[in-house]
C-alpha cells in the first residue's frame, strides 16, 4: 500500500504544471519572458499561523495592472502592484494547498501556480499509561473495530472466512451475539448509530448496516469513500472513517455520503496508517473531543483533532502486551495494536490487538 506517495504524486503534478506553463509562455512570447513564483516554492511546508511569503519574478517589459491571488480556487488578495505580500494560513485546514496568482495585463490574464503544505503548529504533548484492569479476549477475533456499549463490547473482525460482528461480555470475554459475514468478505470497522450498527469491508467497496439488538442485517451498501475501508467513529453527528492514508473522511450520519475529510499531521510531516478510530468526549464544559486513532502496525495510538487534523498528542503503548506471545513472524507482524473502546459513563478506556487475549482497561498519563 503506497500510501506515502501521497505528497510526492502532488508535487510532481505541480512541477508539471508549472514546466507547462513556462513553455507555453516562452513560445507565444520568447522575448518578453514570463511570470513565476520565487517564493514558496512547489511543496514548501509551513506551520500553521505562520504566513506565507509571497514573491513574483514579473515578466520584464509588461504592465502589470493587478493581480489576484487565490488559495484553493478561493480570492484572497489583490494588488495593483507587484510588490512582496504575506498571506494568512491561520484557518487553513493542514494539508496541501494550491497557490494562484492570477496576472491582468491589459486584456490578457496569465495564471501561474504553486503550492505549499502546512504542517501543525505545537508538537504533540506525549503520553504513556497505566493498566486499570484487564478482561479476556477470544484469541480467534482479529480486532477491527472495537465499541463499549451498554455494559458490552462490540467486535468487528477482520479475515476472509472468518470475519463477523459480535456483542461480548466484558467480564468473560464470552460472544453473546455474532453474525458472520459472507467468505467474499473482510470485515473491517464498526460504529454504533443510535439503534444500528455500521460495518466497513476492507477492499470489497460494501457496507453492512445491521440493527444494534437483533444483528438483523438492515442495508447492505456500495462503499466509496476513501480508496479502503478501514476504521470508524461517530460523534453522535457525523461518522469519521479512516482508508490507511492520513486522511480521515466525514460521512453523513444517514445517507453515509462522503460530506468532508481533514488530513492528519504533527509539526513535521503527515501520519500515514491512521486505522481503528474512536471519538472521544470528555465532557466536561467547554472541551472538544478528539479522535483516537490506532496507527497500524505501532505501538502508538494519536490524538487527532478533528477540525484540523492535528496531532494534539501520542500515546506510546511499549511494552503493553509482547509480541513474543505469537510464535510465527506473520503472526507478530499482523497480530498488532488495534481496537479503541471508549466507556462514556464510567470514563474508562479500552484497548486491544488482533487476536490479543486481552482486553486492557488503559489510563494515561503525561509524560
Amino acid at each position: 500500500m503506497l500510501f506515502g506517495l501521497k505528497i510526492k504524486h502532488f508535487k510532481i503534478l505541480f512541477f508539471i504544471v508549472i514546466a507547462i506553463n513556462l513553455a507555453s509562455s516562452c513560445k507565444n512570447e520568447p522575448s518578453a519572458g514570463y511570470n513565476t513564483f520565487t517564493n514558496p516554492s512547489a511543496g514548501s511546508s509551513l506551520v500553521s499561523g505562520n504566513d506565507i511569503d509571497i514573491k513574483i519574478d514579473f515578466a520584464k517589459n509588461r504592465k502589470i495592472d493587478s493581480v489576484v491571488y487565490l488559495i484553493d480556487s478561493t480570492k484572497v488578495a489583490i494588488a495593483k502592484d507587484t510588490l512582496g505580500l504575506k498571506l494568512k494560513t491561520l484557518g487553513l485546514k493542514l494539508g496541501n494547498h494550491l497557490l494562484t496568482a492570477k496576472i491582468y495585463q491589459g486584456e490578457k490574464s496569465d495564471d501561474i501556480t504553486s503550492n505549499i503544505i502546512i504542517f501543525a503548529s505545537k508538537a504533540p504533548d506525549l503520553y504513556t499509561y497505566k493498566v486499570i484492569a484487564k478482561f479476556p479476549h477470544d484469541t480467534s477475533a482479529y480486532v477491527e473495530g472495537l465499541e463499549y456499549h451498554d455494559g458490552f463490547f462490540y467486535e468487528g473482525t477482520g479475515e476472509k472466512g472468518k470475519s463477523d460482528l459480535r456483542k461480548v461480555n466484558v467480564q468473560t470475554g464470552k460472544v453473546l451475539q455474532q453474525v458472520k459475514l459472507d467468505t467474499a468478505y473482510f470485515g473491517e470497522g464498526i460504529t454504533i448509530l443510535g439503534d444500528k450498527i455500521l460495518q466497513l469491508t476492507w477492499q470489497e467497496k460494501t457496507a453492512f448496516v445491521y440493527d444494534k439488538n437483533s444483528f438483523k442485517l438492515l442495508s447492505k451498501l456500495p462503499y466509496s469513500v476513501g480508496r479502503e475501508g478501514w476504521g470508524l467513529t461517530f460523534d453522535g453527528q457525523k461518522i469519521y472513517t479512516s482508508d490507511g492514508s492520513n486522511t480521515i473522511y466525514f460521512m453523513d450520519k444517514n445517507t453515509y455520503q462522503k460530506t468532508g475529510s481533514i488530513d492528519v499531521f504533527d509539526d513535521k510531516a503527515a501520519r500515514d496508517n491512521i486505522n481503528e478510530l474512536e471519538y472521544i468526549d470528555s465532557g466536561m464544559p467547554g472541551s472538544q473531543g478528539k479522535i483516537y486513532a490506532n496507527i497500524y502496525q505501532t505501538n502508538t495510538i494519536v490524538i487527532i483533532n478533528p477540525e484540523t487534523g492535528a496531532i494534539d498528542g501520542k500515546i506510546d503503548l511499549t511494552g503493553l502486551f509482547s509480541s513474543d506471545y505469537f510464535k510465527t513472524d506473520w503472526d507478530k507482524g499482523n497480530n498488532v495494536l488495534n481496537g479503541i473502546a471508549y466507556d462514556k459513563i464510567g470514563k474508562r478506556l479500552f484497548v486491544t490487538g488482533k487476536k490479543w487475549p486481552y482486553i486492557f482497561e488503559i489510563k494515561i498519563i503525561k509524560k
